[in-house]
């Protein structure tokens, strides 16, 4: 951590650094900074995952998680993908986690489809060489309303029905489906934020390394990375401030609308949920959808 941050931070330090551990101990495979370690950085449980998902067996030969896609158009919008993988057969696939509706919106997988496929064929190459590609997006509720386990979405001749077969393959999974079988079994996982309680093997080792053992620490330092840029924001604008215009005494009141705000920021960008940041301000749902209303934050939508 920078001087800069710790100074930023003052004596609060130690009491964020408490919070983010806090938050590390309710977080769930919803989480892409959790969801982002636990397969980008492992291909058994990336494979064990993509098995149940595409429902075949597939061999991952190169997964990374956070993986930035630089957009080569000066002012672009570059992307970041949880997870890409890159299977047996040089087929590319994004895996994206979703707590609310606005990340998810349909065009957000077009992008992403399109921001792969730009990167597969060298120059000279022919089109036909390009590979398939698959964005899947994980999302906590059910995006459709349907009540299906999986969404497969393709393009389509509209007069005869037929399959385009241009390779692009879109899926949104269920978040909350929860059938007896391992596409439901593996939703259920996903929502546990302790690693004895999840039923997969793969999955609970992977999880526990980064919540109990030495991969606590990587853990940790990619949500304070996320998170230090509201701490230093907030940090400055509130605990300062009140200390300039109410006296020392306000200066704990700003600290705590810093922590406030830094919850919010975190809920409105889907990467926290929003009930794990209530018990986290210490106040019941209700109250913390008011105050952030009122603190000029949006609420996510859930479907």
């Amino acid at each position: 951590m920078s001087g800069e941050t710790k100074e930023v931070l003052g004596s609060n330090y130690v009491q964020n650094d408490v919070i983010i551990n806090r938050l590390i101990d309710k977080m769930t495979l919803f989480d892409d900074n959790l969801m982002s370690l636990v397969f980008g950085q492992n291909i058994e449980t990336t494979e064990l995952l993509l098995r149940v998902i595409m429902e075949r067996d597939i061999k991952v030969i190169d997964v990374r998680g956070q993986d930035e896609l630089k957009n080569p158009v000066i002012g672009g919008r570059c992307i970041t993908l949880d997870v890409h993988a890159i299977d047996v057969d040089g087929r590319h696939i994004d895996i994206e986690v979703q707590i609310n509706a606005e990340g998810s919106h349909v065009r957000r997988a077009r992008y992403h489809s399109s921001m792969m496929d730009a990167r597969m064929l060298k120059e000279g190459q022919e089109f036909k060489e390009i590979k398939d590609s698959y964005v899947i997006f994980i999302y906590d509720h059910d995006k459709f309303r349907k009540g299906l386990p999986f969404y497969h979405i393709q393009r389509r001749v509209d007069e005869t029905g037929e399959v385009f077969g241009d390779g692009s393959h879109i899926i949104y999974v269920n978040g909350r489906y929860e059938g007896n079988d391992d596409i439901g079994r593996m939703m259920r996982d996903f929502h546990q934020c302790r690693p004895e309680q999840i039923k997969s093997e793969a999955l609970s080792k992977a999880v526990a390394y980064y919540k109990e053992k030495e991969g606590r620490g990587a853990m940790s330092e990619a949500v304070r990375q996320y998170a230090m840029e509201y701490a230093k924001e907030y940090a400055k604008e509130y605990a300062k401030e009140y200390a300039k215009e109410y006296g020392e005494e306000q200066k704990e009141e700003g600290i705590l609308q810093g922590k406030n705000n830094m919850l919010y920021s975190l809920v409105s960008k889907g990467r926290l949920k929003i009930d794990v940041a209530a018990e986290e301000a210490n106040v019941s749902l209700g109250e913390f959808e008011k105050s952030m209303e009122e603190a000029g934050y949006k609420i996510p939508e859930l479907v």
